[in-house]
């Protein structure tokens, strides 16, 4: 039995994992963390691994805690800086912590941006397209961030960048690595994304659809049970998947 502390646990994911992990014979919900609740509640309970799904101001902050007190961390909130990642890494480096940090635990998300870095050996020219709720917190996501930076590894060309002028100012979506991001935010998303490919007399379309937030559970659920083989920060659910 994996004692789960979670941090966040009043927002739509957090309730959304507190649900999932109670249902889980493998799991006992140990601690739940709001706003302004001390975290030391889950060293209380004895927590063994901790759920993270806050906020960019505070991620941080309660993954340091973690990592100080040899509990394990799955964190899903984006906005996290390279600096905070680096500080992070450092801190964890020489614990016997793991901490998974995943933009996206739906698994057809992952397999997108595992086809999507494929591809990128094939093409000179992408661009992403993706679409959150309104109370999404950052754009781009940590999905759209992460899918750039997978496409942008090993290349050893620049991205073509197709010419022309903005007469209204961010039409162009932002630059990532070379990569340009469309960032919509309207009530009735959940998660969506696009990667487009532009080739010679062709384009390649790898689209993911998250239509409701259980979308995410079983990627949560996996990476809580298998966070203690980790050591040290890892980025990317798919480090836990055979793909």
């Amino acid at each position: 039995m994996i004692n789960v502390g979670v941090i966040g646990h009043k927002g739509r994911m957090g309730a959304a994992v507190c649900a999932e992990v109670e249902a889980d014979e493998e799991l006992d919900l140990g601690a739940r963390i709001g706003r302004g609740d001390p975290l030391d509640a889950m060293l209380d309970s004895g927590a063994q691994v901790a759920v993270e799904f806050t906020t960019p101001d505070s991620v941080a902050e309660n993954v340091r805690f973690c990592i100080e007190h040899g509990i394990h961390a799955v964190v899903g909130t984006t906005g996290l800086s390279s600096e905070d990642l680096d500080d992070l890494s450092r801190r964890a480096q020489s614990s016997e912590v793991g901490v998974l940090i995943a933009p996206n635990f739906a698994l057809g998300a992952v397999l997108m941006m595992t086809f999507a870095q494929k591809a990128a050996r094939y093409y000179d020219a992408v661009e992403i397209i993706e679409r959150h709720h309104e109370k999404k917190f950052d754009s781009p996501s940590g999905t759209a961030l992460r899918t750039a930076s997978l496409m942008t590894e090993g290349r050893t060309a620049e991205w073509n960048m197709p010419a022309g002028r903005e007469t209204v100012s961010g039409s162009r979506g932002g630059d990532s690595k070379g990569v340009h991001i469309h960032s919509v935010r309207l009530p009735g998303s959940v998660a969506h994304q696009e990667v487009i490919f532009g080739g010679v007399g062709e384009t390649l379309t790898i689209r993911h659809d998250s239509l409701d937030r259980s979308s995410f559970m079983p990627g949560v659920l996996l990476a809580i049970k298998r966070v203690d083989t980790l050591r040290g920060v890892t980025v990317g659910l798919e480090h836990l998947l055979e793909i």
